[in-house]
């Protein structure tokens, strides 16, 4: 069996690893001035906030067709007639829609389509746990359950300092209640497990006190000290970054996982300035 999944799940692998794992990344597509980039193939963070800042128009987003995940169905099936395909949250994205719809396309294979209800890293270990357990060799009903599992326990929170992107692109309305484009309110979000989409869950004037504020969120549900599997990424934030690891550092007993930049697409949603983290306890990975 083989894993397919999309460039929001922020893998956090080399070309080798992946490789070594079976997981094939199918990119998503970011669009600017008239041209379209494929996530991780033709552009990257350093390449595309630099333009983003110079352009007078905004950034649109596209996930990838039924046919590009048909296509890469159709390689792995040459020699493999299972396929578990895993995507970020379609309360966020077209892309499980179209990798269900491709999956549809191949009667002759197994292929098994997964929503992880969450994005960026959170789904990236979703999808790394899967293809680890695989190589194992868990049984699929097993690895669907361990992917629930680690979906029930891991949180994505992040906080912004513009609102721009999200009104544009239309996020913004999952979130009632929300008067930060009036009121210059730092917006804490969450992505809520029943229809994967962002919620507010807090806010903050300043955001210093915003990025304090994810670390409160984290401390509500787990206790100072706690040991905790944790990942920050951030657009292109890389001081805002820096301040939130080091205040979970200092809170948790914390198995990092590698920083860095979250997906472009995501990104193109929320702009330059965002920062999140995503953390489970460590416990529920002792297993891989």
């Amino acid at each position: 069996m083989q894993i397919v999944t999309d460039s929001g799940t922020d893998l956090s692998l080399t070309k080798e690893e992946l490789a070594d794992l079976n997981i094939h990344v199918v990119p998503l597509n970011v669009h600017l001035d008239e041209v379209t980039y494929r996530e991780g193939l033709d552009i990257t963070p350093g390449e595309f906030y630099p333009l983003l800042e110079k352009s007078e128009n905004m950034p649109t987003t596209s996930q990838p067709s039924t046919g590009e995940f048909s296509n890469t169905y159709q390689k792995i099936l040459e020699t493999d007639l299972d396929i578990l395909s895993i995507h970020i949250s379609s309360g966020l994205s077209g892309t499980y829609s179209s990798a269900l719809a491709a999956s549809k396309l191949h009667p002759e294979a197994n292929i098994t389509v997964v929503d992880t209800k969450t994005l960026s890293a959170a789904a990236g270990w979703q999808v790394e746990a899967a293809a680890r357990a695989i190589k194992s060799g868990w049984s699929l009903d097993k690895v669907k359950s361990l992917i629930r599992t680690i979906g029930e326990a891991s949180e994505s929170i992040y906080t912004l300092n513009e609102l721009q992107y999200l009104i544009h692109g239309g996020r913004i309305s999952h979130m009632k209640g929300l008067l930060a484009s009036v009121l210059n309110i730092k917006p804490l979000i969450g992505v809520e497990k029943v229809k994967g989409t962002y919620v507010q869950i807090g806010q903050s004037r300043t955001f210093k006190k915003a990025v304090e504020g994810l670390v409160k969120i984290i401390n509500e549900k787990h206790l100072p000290g706690s040991p905790l599997r944790v990942q920050v990424l951030h657009s292109f934030n890389f001081e805002g970054a820096e301040k939130l690891h080091n205040l979970i550092d200092k809170t948790f007993e914390c198995t990092w996982l590698p920083e860095g930049h979250m997906s472009l697409v995501l990104g193109a949603h929320t702009g330059p300035s965002m920062v999140g983290v995503a953390y489970a306890p460590q416990s529920i990975f002792t297993d891989l």
